[in-house]
């Protein structure tokens, strides 16, 4: 693509040299390690970098044009704009080709449930031969490859590329998790969602949003970023939660609503939960099937009424869907259960808010048959608000709440175990910092009979103790601590 046609897609304030020699673009980069001969640098104003002190750099390694918001002296080009981010969301869209409006494009946001929702949905497509994407907090799935990811959801070019290299192999529909930061720093701007769903509403993010208003603003974006137009696009709404309810109002889209407490489109009756998984009536609109799912707690049968409302609104067969869960394992660190002959049920979840922690000791407690532990912390450099609502949570809902580390980061562990502490009295807990020692505590005192949640990190292999990861998986602390039981 010619470089005179690709700044077409921006609004821009000037041209330096209005009569530039035209080039073929070769990518679209703020990245400076990713400029080649032939590059578009993009200088975005980060929190911490500037990307236009690295203007150098960037024409030393061959960029040829300069998207600046800033003034620079550089020997290329410069297209100066009001805002940089704003525009790399138009190049990025325009460099790619618009590869959203080749897919139908599925966005899940809310508060917890994104993972596995969207796993939910592109099972079903995948078990039905069609190609599928994913973008989420695990990976980036193209079809059967899996790519790395940094971010729940990445960067607007991160996106695009993405996006492009799916349609490029043929996938037809993508399930993608929207966080709430990402919709206000525009990463998924430009982006045609034909479905979007909307999990819940709780605690979470504060450090970044401040006020809690501001998280809901931020949901919101989603379903206003799917326009004001009668073209078939559904949002799937919780309408048992109160902001779901509502966000209906924020979009002129189809609504399909799901939930078990309130009269929905898609609803859930004669529950019935177990250590081996979940059943229910499922109710979609005038038809009824019964659900048997691998996936338990209450809380995933609200994640399986959502994923059944994006497929069915995508043009999935009702039977086909049904018959996707039925064979869905679950993701992992999503209340994944650890195998063992001890008679120990331990549990890894990913439950790292109020709500979160919440949702899933009310499982634990629906089929423990005796005591329950639970091993929580909570991240430094994070949110302080909920950590005495999580102790408390702790403390109220299990039979023994065993507080320990999460991610540190550079905060000082014993102010965020005091931020706890806060909330409980002290004797109400087991403090052992060591993340390692409070999973082996627990799996040496619970009992045949016992079961033991280890919340907080879930999918992830690392812990963050200042500046550096240590890998440190809970899954596999449990499976060793189990090994190593001492009765």
């Amino acid at each position: 693509m010619l470089a005179s046609d690709l700044i077409q897609s921006i609004k821009y304030k000037q041209l330096s040299d209005e009569h530039f020699a035209d080039f073929e673009v070769t990518t679209v980069t703020q990245d400076t390690r990713e400029v080649v001969p032939g590059a578009i640098f993009i200088a975005i104003v980060g929190s911490n970098v500037d990307g236009h002190q690295f203007v150098p750099q960037a024409v030393a390694s061959g960029a040829k044009m300069i998207i600046a918001q800033e003034p620079v002296d550089t020997t290329v080009p410069v297209v100066y704009v009001k805002d940089t981010h704003r525009a790399m969301a138009f190049l990025a869209d325009k460099f790619y080709g618009s590869p959203s409006k080749s897919m139908k494009m599925i966005g899940v946001t809310g508060t917890n449930g994104k993972t596995t929702v969207t796993h939910l949905i592109e099972e079903v497509f995948d078990n039905m031969g069609e190609g599928t994407g994913l973008i989420g907090t695990l990976y980036r799935k193209v079809n059967d490859q899996i790519f790395p990811t940094t971010n729940t959801t990445p960067d607007v070019l991160t996106n695009q590329k993405t996006l492009a290299d799916m349609r490029d192999h043929n996938v037809k529909t993508v399930s993608m998790e929207v966080s709430s930061i990402a919709l206000v720093q525009g990463r998924v701007w430009g982006i045609n969602y034909d479905i979007c769903v909307f999990t819940n509403f709780t605690e979470d993010h504060l450090a970044y949003h401040k006020t809690m208003s501001q998280y809901k603003l931020a949901k919101s974006l989603l379903f206003a970023q799917m326009g004001n137009t009668f073209d078939g696009k559904t949002a799937v709404m919780n309408i048992d939660d109160p902001v779901g309810r509502e966000f209906i109002d924020y979009t002129t889209s189809n609504i399909l609503t799901y939930g078990i407490d309130h009269q929905a489109d898609i609803s859930a009756e004669n529950i019935n939960i177990s250590i081996h998984g979940t059943e229910f009536d499922l109710h979609v609109l005038n038809e009824v099937r019964h659900v048997k799912t691998n996936l338990i707690g209450k809380f995933n049968v609200y994640n399986s009424l959502a994923a059944v409302g994006a497929a069915y609104a995508a043009g999935a067969d009702l039977d086909e869907i049904v018959d996707s869960l039925s064979k869905a394992k679950g993701v992992k660190g999503r209340f994944q259960l650890v195998p063992s002959d001890t008679g120990v049920s331990v549990i890894v979840d990913y439950a790292h808010t109020p709500d979160g922690l919440l949702n899933v000791l009310e499982t634990l407690n629906d089929f423990a048959k005796q005591d329950t532990y639970c091993i929580v912390g909570c991240g430094g450099d994070r949110d302080a608000q909920k950590r005495p609502q999580m102790a408390k949570i702790a403390v109220e809902h299990s039979t023994h709440a065993i507080l320990t580390e999460d991610n540190p980061r550079t905060e000082d562990p014993h102010k965020i175990m005091d931020d706890m502490l806060a909330g409980i009295d002290p004797d109400q807990a087991t403090v052992i910092f060591n993340r390692r020692e409070a999973i082996q505590y627990a799996v040496n005192h619970a009992k045949p009979g016992d079961a033991i949640i280890i919340a907080g990190k879930g999918h992830e292999d690392y812990q963050i103790i200042g500046h550096t990861k240590h890998h440190f998986d809970d899954y596999e602390e449990a499976e060793k601590a189990l090994n190593n039981r001492e009765n």
